[in-house]
């Protein structure tokens, strides 16, 4: 009897080929250069009216304007507090709408599925790459703010939302915190965008369809009657960023919102396999 010569077993790497395929293709579209240069403006902008006119009044603008004169790190807080409400959710909406939606309106994403990839594992990448652009924005513009901020009023103690004064490497240690907590947020939210992506052929009508949904998510948790809904709106937790500027931080709002997000990201991503493993790809 012959002996058989078994080969030593060797894991198989996991490529990320197709990951970065899809981050050159969301990252090289001139048109997503051109929403980045857009969110980096905003934190420009304010930095120059602040520059020209001075802190506006206590309770005018978006949260933290006010401090921006005091330490340049607030100039981030404020742009994204800024941004948070339309732009951020446009440009994850714009990407995550385009994700199926864009692939099977120009014709590739029947191409796309002849090669050997698994439906699932297509769209997980889909998802992975939207998280990695939401992250990306968020720290764009904290990166903006950041350098902006403290070449224009400068630095040094931050005082933080109870009062209390800490180092500016703990003041960068905080917004550090915030950034990743708002990239969760926007992260979970593109997962909707990826599912209603599956639904159309129509990248524009998926966009407009979860911005739509964004604003109308805002509006309700804005009316106090409606206060037993709240904490099931995709946008509701995205504010409890301010808990992370308090010391201690309270943690009780931040996790609330890192459940829902994990609860909306699990969710809707499974509904976009559902419905995108049963598609049937004509175009």
């Amino acid at each position: 009897m012959s002996a058989v010569e078994v080969e030593p077993y060797r894991p198989r790497l996991v490529s990320t080929r197709l990951l970065r395929s899809e981050l050159r293709i969301i990252f090289g579209r001139t048109r997503n250069i051109a929403g980045f240069g857009v969110l980096a403006s905003v934190p420009i902008i304010i930095a120059i009216a602040i520059s020209l006119a001075g802190s506006p009044a206590a309770g005018e603008g978006p949260p933290f304007l006010t401090q921006v004169t005091s330490n340049g790190l607030f100039l981030t807080l404020a742009a994204l507090g800024a941004e948070l409400p339309l732009f951020l959710p446009l440009a994850v909406a714009a990407i995550s709408g385009d994700a199926v939606a864009g692939e099977a309106n120009i014709g590739t994403l029947r191409y796309l599925l002849s090669v050997p990839v698994h439906r699932s594992r297509l769209l997980g990448v889909k998802y992975a790459a939207i998280a990695i652009f939401a992250a990306a924005m968020v720290l764009l513009v904290a990166v903006v703010g950041v350098v902006l901020g403290l070449v224009l009023f400068g630095t040094g103690p931050v005082t933080l939302l109870s009062g209390v004064q800490v180092g500016t490497a703990e003041g960068l240690w905080r917004l550090l915190l915030v950034c990743g907590y708002l990239s969760v947020c926007l992260a979970a939210f593109g997962a909707i965008g990826l599912f209603v992506s599956t639904l159309t052929e129509q990248p524009i009508g998926a966009t407009i369809a979860v911005v739509g949904l964004a604003v109308i998510s805002q509006i309700l948790g804005a009316i106090g009657s409606l206060s037993a809904i709240h904490e099931y709106l995709p946008t509701y937790y995205w504010l409890a960023f301010g808990d992370l500027l308090r010391d201690p931080i309270s943690t009780d709002q931040v996790s609330r919102g890192l459940l829902s997000a994990a609860a909306y990201a699990l969710v809707f991503w499974t509904a976009a396999w559902a419905r995108f493993g049963a598609k049937d790809v004509t175009s």
